[in-house]
């Protein structure tokens, strides 16, 4: 089959999981022997076509107020405007319609489609061609991507986000089939009736992570060093983390990898001053993994899966997260990891300081870590669920 890719960025401007996957997904679909091309966005320039790493890439401009993968935060009132033009950008749907005159792909599988906006289904479906969608975060419900909002998850559409989504729940009508990267995200949108006419997957993203050895056994009171890697911002619960870090008196270390916008990277720094805190800046995640002996992963948003939380225990490493989102289908409480809650503060703390305090159960969490997400670390699997998912959608079209 001949497979149109629509995401807002491929490899290598690199913002995410997303671009990870969709790259895994891309490649392995090739070797398969299908034919695959990709459309994605770029700061400026018209539609232009590169080869990264056999696969066919189209970039087009964004066609809206500024580029929104900046470390500078925008003003407010350009990000009213850019929303605001991002509910539907007729614009962006002219440019699917030349990709898909000139490749005439069989399905067109979408990802996420901010910048895009929903006018892409429309110019597909102009075309007569089967859409998949694959649920990635909550752009299509919430402008932000993330339903989060004054420091909270939220349990409904605020009254911006259901303005700015008006007609989308309708628009996802058109979509045959979609795909959540876990049942969190997919029960999420069926919570809202999205996708009423379309058949409905689970197909959870991969690491291709090789089996390393398990470490040694952990000693009482030994030095313990506490890794975070992601994402700098709000809604990842870093204040949260750091505040509870900085309350326990333990032989510790805390290490910070990644990047955000830089007036609240600047803040964080600030809040860890007289803490032995480190903020190590991007890093690659396979060495930053050796060097920590428990990730924490203290989100406060609706995680939809959390793949830093496999791969850490793909490492043989205990995993302590909050119980939100897709983060509690695999981390298992007592078993691979500790869950806290952000309703209880100090429970983080508390999670943080019994791994310091039991090295019998660290030793446990260590020892499940690897086998608890070992069906996922399959990537000829995911292939294959995906490859699945298009065949049917194809011929259910066809019939």
């Amino acid at each position: 089959m001949k497979i149109l890719y629509i995401n807002a960025l491929y490899s290598p401007l690199i913002q995410g999981g997303a671009e990870i996957s969709l790259k895994a997904i891309a490649e392995g679909m090739q070797a398969a022997g299908h034919e695959v091309a990709v459309l994605s966005l770029k700061p400026t320039g018209d539609l232009s076509t590169e080869e990264i790493d056999h696969i066919k890439v189209y970039r087009t401009a964004l066609k809206n107020l500024y580029w929104p993968f900046e470390k500078i935060r925008a003003g407010k009132l350009d990000r009213m405007f850019w929303h605001a033009r991002d509910r539907y950008n007729a614009a962006m749907r002219q440019v699917v319609k030349k990709v898909i005159e000139k490749e005439k792909p069989d399905i067109v599988s979408c990802h996420n489609l901010v910048g895009w906006s929903v006018a892409v289904w429309d110019e597909i479906k102009a075309a007569n061609i089967p859409i998949v969608q694959v649920l990635h975060d909550l752009y299509l419900l919430c402008p932000n991507s993330d339903m989060f909002k004054d420091d909270a998850s939220c349990d409904t559409q605020c009254f911006s986000c259901a303005l700015l989504r008006q007609k989308h729940k309708k628009l996802s009508g058109k979509v045959d089939a979609v795909i959540g990267i876990s049942k969190f995200i997919l029960r999420r949108f069926e919570q809202y009736q999205y996708f009423d006419k379309a058949k409905k997957y689970v197909i959870y993203n991969t690491r291709e992570i090789p089996e390393t050895p398990l470490p040694q056994p952990r000693a009482h009171d030994t030095n313990f060093t506490i890794g975070y890697i992601g994402t700098l911002a709000e809604k990842k619960g870093i204040e949260w983390l750091l505040d509870q870090f900085k309350r326990l008196s333990i032989n510790a270390q805390l290490q910070i990898a990644g990047g955000g916008k830089e007036d609240y990277e600047r803040f964080l720094k600030a809040k860890a001053e007289g803490a032995n805190i480190s903020f190590i800046g991007y890093t690659d995640p396979a060495a930053f993994y050796k060097t920590i002996d428990v990730l924490v992963v203290p989100s406060l948003w609706q995680e939809p899966l959390g793949m830093v939380a496999i791969e850490a225990l793909a490492y043989h490493l205990p995993v302590i997260a909050n119980a939100v989102g897709g983060l509690q289908e695999t981390v298992i409480e007592g078993f691979n990891g500790l869950l806290c809650t952000s309703e209880e503060m100090n429970s983080l703390g508390d999670a943080i300081q019994r791994l310091y305090d039991e090295p019998l159960l660290y030793d446990t969490l260590v020892k499940n870590a690897r086998k608890s997400v070992e069906a996922i670390l399959s990537k000829q699997r995911m292939i294959n669920e995906y490859s699945t998912v298009l065949n049917e959608t194809i011929r259910g079209s066809r019939a």
